[in-house]
């Protein structure tokens, strides 16, 4: 077969993270130990840093050519981090994310609704705002979540990054199931 072709037949998990810090890239490369395991084929694992969306190296159709998502934030100041929430303010109507007239989450479109996401947070204090933050905004995508959470607190530890990589391994797997 050859390679563009076995291309096509691959599916694609996308990751896309905010990894300011030591702590972050520590938990972003153990993920990408994971999605990338050799046990798991048919895969194509594609790591992005959100400010690629404010750079204008990556746009909605990025996000909509991938099958599942993982995402990593650092916890600021109670939220996601203000690249990652670029990446969704700048494409959220695009990808098929829906509002009720309420200002409510609204159920997403058809098309994307029921991809697996993972999401691997990072804070030295709290994580609760800004994993809130991100659950609300891919609910109102349809997405859902294809592994616990990581709420990774202070130090990395190596039961965070062996967390991590459980959580890509697992994102990854769900996409050729």
């Amino acid at each position: 077969m050859s390679e563009a072709c076995h291309a096509r037949d691959m599916t694609h998990l996308l990751v896309i993270h905010h990894s300011p810090t030591g702590s972050v890239q520590k938990l972003l490369d153990a993920a990408l130990r994971g999605a990338h395991h050799p046990d798991i084929e048919g895969v194509e694992v594609t790591s992005l840093p959100a400010l690629a969306w404010a750079r204008g190296e990556a746009d909605e159709t990025t996000i909509q050519n991938a099958a599942g998502y993982l995402f990593l934030t650092p916890a600021n100041f109670g939220y996601m981090s203000g690249a990652l929430k670029h990446v969704f303010d700048s494409t959220f109507l695009k990808i098929g994310g829906t509002l009720s007239d309420d200002g409510s989450a609204g159920e997403g479109s058809r098309s994307m609704r029921g991809r697996p996401y993972g999401l691997i947070v990072h804070g030295r204090y709290d994580t609760t705002g800004a994993v809130r933050s991100v659950e609300g905004i891919v609910g109102a995508l349809g997405w859902r979540l294809g592994g616990e959470v990581l709420e990774s607190m202070g130090d990395v530890t190596d039961e965070h990054l062996a967390a991590a990589e459980d959580l890509g391994a697992t994102i990854a797997i769900q996409l050729v199931e």
